[in-house]
């Protein structure tokens, strides 16, 4: 999924959640949303770290889900939007040595089911995102569907400066392109690639 398209939905379920109950006047029922049983959809994420001037307190990642075809999924109620259900799951992460970490997950983790009775939804995979942790601030990456069904690797650059300024609680998603810092060469990154694994 385009990722501008990503934001606006993850923008309009963030509004319908903040409105009261009395607002809505009804709730929509939540789905019971169930594991596939029999996943074959395995993926391999690789994180490396590059030219960082120390090490990360954390490193982790995780992958997020959405519901991919809005018909299945009644209006909400006064507001009228489509709301689809999204799901965040762990990636758990392992040293791979040097800078670099892997971790698995299923693109099909999710059972495709008529939740609401509206028609079979269907799961995708919108994002795999990565947070390295130093101090208060979290250096963050992510790499989205279409990057990684084709197998592209995502980079992003962060500034030496930032790592230095730890205390500052922020989430700090770089910048793609190194060139745009004041001094390049002050800088680290961390590069996202993901790549089909046989069961």
């Amino acid at each position: 999924m385009n990722p501008t398209r990503w934001r606006r939905h993850v923008a309009t379920a963030s509004l319908f959640l903040a409105l009261p109950f009395s607002a809505t006047g009804a709730t929509m029922n939540k789905p019971d949303i169930k594991l596939n049983p029999n996943p074959r959809m395995r993926y391999e994420i690789t994180i490396e770290v590059n030219d960082a001037p120390g090490p990360f307190d954390t490193v982790d990642a995780n992958i997020n889900y959405r519901v991919s075809n809005d018909a299945c999924v009644p209006l909400t109620p006064v507001v009228g939007a489509t709301v689809a259900p999204t799901r965040r799951e762990p990636i758990k992460l392992t040293h791979a040595g040097g800078n670099t970490y892997k971790g698995e997950f299923f693109a099909d983790l999710l059972q495709d089911e008529d939740y609401y009775g509206k028609g079979v939804c269907h799961w995708s995979v919108v994002s795999a995102d990565v947070e390295a942790r130093k101090g208060k601030m979290d250096f963050a990456s992510s790499v989205f569907n279409e990057d990684i069904f084709n197998h592209k690797e995502v980079t992003r650059f962060y500034a030496n400066r930032a790592y230095a300024e730890d205390q500052t609680a922020l989430v700090n998603s770089g910048n793609p392109d190194r060139s745009q810092f004041k001094d390049p060469a002050k800088t680290f990154s961390i590069t996202l690639r993901a790549a089909e694994k046989a069961l």
